[in-house]
């Protein structure tokens, strides 16, 4: 990701400068001051110099590719494997791809290269973000001219304009770029997707994460050190952790990958799941480590380079991101884990009086469009099981064995894994 300081107008200042316009009278093509106010030749005092705001910006594009569901499931002729699959891959997809500081040549070279999950966004709170979407068009299908959006839902966006609901804002055609302009006001577990025929683009990938750090961060509270990280503005420590991981929810119709692949419809009250995915991978190959979407070396989870695993020692605190982008609700279950439900869909769970309203369980729902913020206490050393309890959800393609939305926690003893440089590792 790149930086770039610039100083722009504040939202206060551009109101106060409408305002002005709005005093004044318009006569034709004229604009006629009003009257000075007494006082008015006396010298003003100059104005306070308004600090620079820095402004993240990143760079997004959107194309199809190929993903690999587990091997070991059965086939499920003619849609899964894929018959037009390349070597190694076995599912068509839409997705996101990060191309922040490539060059114009790189970034065409990713047409063809969706990802699965798209990359997790992370801000601070009250930071200005500027993000850049290319629509690349489809490889398989040049058929299609769907445009493509970001739509950060559950978000509130100051206007329109950057919703990413192509009814009320814009679509990016193909061939095109949208600079979207987001300040996150709320710290929080979000999520992004696509909202041109969504249905359709969040089905075949199109989904990501996103969180929003509180100001909290660079003011801990209590004897908390410099660098102490929470989850949201509590004000006493409560959502206080040692590492993060986050896990997006969803699921995968193969007959409707098939279908996008092979230029036939599909009829979406016939939605069927095969797989149930966890950040784009089903178990086991939710505990490979993260990977690198820009190099070979990944193999087959190439474009699905986000893990599932959880590694912590022994009495750190845990924070886990669930949020959920398919069509069926998902309950996180672990095994022999107290898990204490701080926030849900970005609001912490405070009463209006200050009062916690947090829920310890060992199981945590999490709905369609939904997000959870969970923080336990690693217990002693071992290896613990999350999963969804819903047992018709841990297979592949219905094959035996487990599959399916399910990781392991491990957990070792204090010392054991280094200080968390980046979330899911």
């Amino acid at each position: 990701m790149s930086d770039t300081t610039a100083p722009g107008a504040s939202r206060r200042s551009f109101l106060l400068g409408a305002a002005g316009v709005g005093a004044s009278l318009v006569v034709g093509a004229r604009v006629i001051a009003p009257s000075p106010a007494r006082g008015a030749g006396l010298p003003a005092a100059a104005p306070a110099a308004s600090p620079a705001r820095v402004t993240r910006k990143l760079h997004l594009v959107g194309t199809d590719g190929w993903a690999a569901m587990p091997a070991s499931a059965p086939a499920d002729l003619p849609f899964f494997p894929d018959p037009l699959a390349p070597p190694g891959f076995n599912t068509y997809t839409f997705g996101f791809r990060d191309v922040t500081g490539m060059t114009p040549t790189q970034v065409a070279a990713q047409r063809g290269k969706a990802q699965i999950s798209a990359p997790t966004l992370v801000f601070n709170e009250e930071e200005d973000i500027t993000i850049t979407l290319s629509n690349l068009g489809l490889v398989l299908r040049p058929d299609l001219f769907d445009g493509h959006t970001l739509h950060w839902h559950g978000f509130v966006n100051a206007i329109p304009l950057f919703d990413g609901v192509p009814e009320l804002s814009l679509a990016v055609p193909i061939g095109r770029d949208l600079d979207y302009f987001y300040r996150p006001h709320d710290a929080g577990t979000y999520m992004y997707h696509c909202h041109f025929e969504d249905v359709e683009h969040v089905q075949m990938g199109m989904t990501g994460m996103l969180w929003v750090k509180p100001k909290q961060n660079s003011l801990p509270i209590g004897n908390d050190p410099l660098g102490t990280k929470y989850a949201y503005n509590d004000g006493d420590g409560s959502t206080k952790y040692d590492r993060e991981f986050g896990f997006l929810l969803t699921e995968l119709w193969s007959a409707a990958h098939y279908r996008d692949a092979h230029i036939q419809v599909s009829d979406w009250t016939d939605y069927d799941p095969s797989f149930w995915l966890m950040n784009g991978r089903a178990y086991p190959d939710t505990l490979a480590p993260n990977g690198d979407p820009n190099s070979t070396a990944a193999g087959r989870l190439q474009y699905q380079p986000n893990s599932s695993l959880v590694t912590c020692n022994a009495g750190e605190r845990v924070l886990l991101r669930m949020s959920n982008l398919g069509y069926q609700s998902h309950t996180m279950t672990a095994d022999n884990i107290d898990m204490t439900v701080v926030a849900k869909d970005g609001s912490l769970l405070r009463g209006r009086d200050g009062t916690a309203n947090y829920l310890s369980t060992t199981s945590v729902d999490v709905g369609p469009g939904e997000s959870r913020d969970v923080i336990f206490q690693a217990p002693g050393p071992g290896e613990y099981l999350l999963y969804d309890r819903r047992y018709s959800y841990l297979n592949n393609g219905g094959g035996g064995g487990y599959g399916g939305i399910m990781t392991r926690i491990r957990v070792g003893a204090p010392g054991t894994y280094p200080a968390q440089t980046s979330p899911n590792a």
